[in-house]
């Protein structure tokens, strides 16, 4: 596609601009993006709109999207935190044309510091980090000069020297821009640039012990790597002047940045600050688990990437920032996951049933369809014999009106199977129900009878003789409102934990195809909602997590406002 064919069909104003860009001639005709996270943390739901847009305007425009980590902070940054970023990336669908890193930098960093230095933009600080703060001034009062503003060029490029070979301790010094400290925009407020750490970096081991701060960094690791247009959330909308004024205080390249806003849904947390709190106070059995937000607990759960760019080209780019209803994703999970996902049959809370007039010892395979949405997804065998496990909550002794399963006396249609009817109740001692007696209609096999009768219930089963064991988790949202972040003065975030966001079945009896499925994938248990084989699974217990239940919200919701909406016309 052409840039003027790109132009005619761009969706939104980012796109709108590139292909402005890309007509006038900016940047020579090239297009170039990158996606810059911080490794101190794992992605999160966030982040998918942010990693989409890079990468697929990269594409759409003939570009090119690297992926650069901004480790500039040695204390909260691992390794760990850094492949897990490449490998969430890339579970997303995108490949990044080069993986690179701040920290390649810092040598030229270092050298555009001495250069500002230099023509006196830039000056060593003794301040400390609250002394700064109280000198910074607020939103409606300017701030107050550093006494050690004036400093000489020459006491500031030997000062910054001796940083840099380590005479200093952590937090004595720091070298900040010298721009404006009356502007009506904080950040222009001789912003930091430098701080020292006697910390090793998780790459450049001892070799620095000052590190530049992200606003130093961002836009001239754009400049180097030659970025054209720096798309970054709308947050770092008041950041912009500043990366400017550094791009242009240098006089080097200059790449465009454009805001947009981000990604947040209710019920949920995304702060990496708060997502650390709940991995190291053990709320959460890690980074992956099931129940948190971050890419790694969702593909662990069972998430398929597809559903959450879905979601993104559904929500769009916008200039104001919103929340979403975590429905709505929920939505695009179980839209996908019905379209892909193979059906089996699970029994959670088993309930034994004897087929009395079938023989014994006797196993037969009926064919089940393995996905209705999918014609080309074929069918499975799955065994029926004498005896059978269906859920608990198939059958009841005094049913309402309205229930149609199975029931004393009553006939169900077991799924892919046959009719049956139950004929007796089994009790233990305690009076509780512990077996069901039933017969079946042999002339009923694959569910029709052939003389027309019909029955108003299908229910699920699985063969008791043939049954793979399994501990089923069944997940729910971590937080119980739909604000975590809205919490009452004095209280903490973490009040709004759902203690219910979890519970484990360990009886669970599986039909035996399940034993062919690999780590990771997502299957319907039918009826029953869509569930993920968990790599704890071991060849003689199975463990599957919950990924969703079948129940749209959000497609109800949406059905009920177009219904009111046609009411009130």
């Amino acid at each position: 596609m052409s840039n003027s064919d790109t132009a005619t069909t761009a969706r939104d104003f980012i796109r709108e601009a590139i292909a402005e860009d890309l007509s006038n001639g900016r940047f020579d005709g090239r297009f170039q993006t990158r996606f810059p996270p911080e490794p101190n943390g794992y992605l999160h739901i966030g982040h998918p709109k942010a990693i989409g847009l890079n990468f697929e305007v990269a594409a759409e425009f003939g570009g090119l999207c690297n992926l650069r980590f901004d480790d500039t902070n040695p204390l909260k940054e691992e390794q760990e935190f850094v492949d897990a970023q490449i490998a969430d990336i890339r579970w997303l669908g995108y490949e990044p044309a080069s993986v690179l890193f701040a920290s390649d930098y810092f040598p030229q960093l270092y050298e555009w510091a001495l250069q500002l230095i230099e023509s006196g933009h830039a000056y060593v600080d003794d301040l400390s980090q609250e002394e700064i703060r109280a000198h910074r001034g607020t939103l409606t009062e300017p701030g107050k000069d550093s006494p050690y503003r004036d400093r000489s060029v020459e006491e500031n490029l030997d000062l910054f020297k001796r940083m840099r070979a380590g005479e200093f301790p952590d937090g004595a010094k720091v070298l900040r821009a010298k721009i404006d400290m009356s502007s009506p925009n904080v950040n222009l407020r001789d912003p930091v640039m430098y701080r020292i750490r006697h910390a090793p970096h998780q790459r450049t081991g001892d070799d620095w012990c000052i590190y530049p701060m992200y606003d130093w960094a961002h836009g001239q690791s754009d400049s180097i790597e030659g970025v054209t247009h720096s798309l970054c959330s709308l947050e770092y909308l008041n950041h912009r002047p500043l990366y400017d004024w550094y791009l242009d205080a240098l006089g080097v390249y200059h790449p465009r940045q454009i805001e947009f806003a981000k990604l947040e849904f209710t019920y949920t947390v995304t702060s990496k600050r708060r997502l650390m709190r709940l991995v190291e106070e053990g709320r959460v059995t890690g980074w992956d688990d099931p129940r948190m937000p971050t890419l790694a607990g969702q593909r662990r759960r069972g998430v398929p990437a597809k559903a959450l760019r879905d979601l993104c080209e559904h929500v769009g780019i916008a200039r104001t920032n919103s929340t979403v209803e975590v429905e709505l994703l929920e939505h695009f999970i179980r839209q996908e996951l019905n379209r892909t996902a193979m059906r089996v049959m699970g029994v959670l809370d088993p309930l034994p049933v004897v087929i009395t007039n079938y023989p014994e010892g006797e196993t037969e395979w009926v064919e089940a369809v393995n996905n209705p949405e999918d014609e080309d997804a074929g069918s499975r065998t799955v065994p029926f014999s004498r005896n059978l496990l269906i859920e608990r909550d198939d059958f009841m002794e005094d049913p309402p009106r309205k229930f149609f399963r199975l029931a004393p006396g009553r006939e169900v249609r077991l799924r892919w199977g046959y009719f049956i009817r139950c004929e007796e109740v089994i009790r233990n001692e305690q009076g509780d129900v512990v077996a069901l007696h039933c017969t079946y209609d042999p002339d009923t096999k694959g569910g029709y009878a052939p003389d027309g009768r019909k029955v108003r219930g299908t229910i699920h089963w699985v063969s008791a003789d043939h049954a793979v064991p399994a501990e089923v988790r069944l997940y729910d949202r971590l937080f119980n409102v739909e604000d975590p972040y809205d919490v009452p003065d004095g209280q903490d975030f973490m009040a709004s934990l759902s203690p219910d966001s979890l519970s484990t079945l360990d009886g669970a009896r599986l039909e035996p195809s399940v034993r062919e499925l690999a780590i990771g994938q997502t299957v319907q248990f039918e009826r029953k909602g869509y569930f993920c084989l968990d790599p704890d699974s071991a060849a003689d217990r199975l463990v599957f997590n919950r990924t969703i239940t079948l129940r749209d919200t959000w497609a109800r919701i949406q059905s009920q406002t177009r219904r009111k909406g046609r009411g009130q016309r």
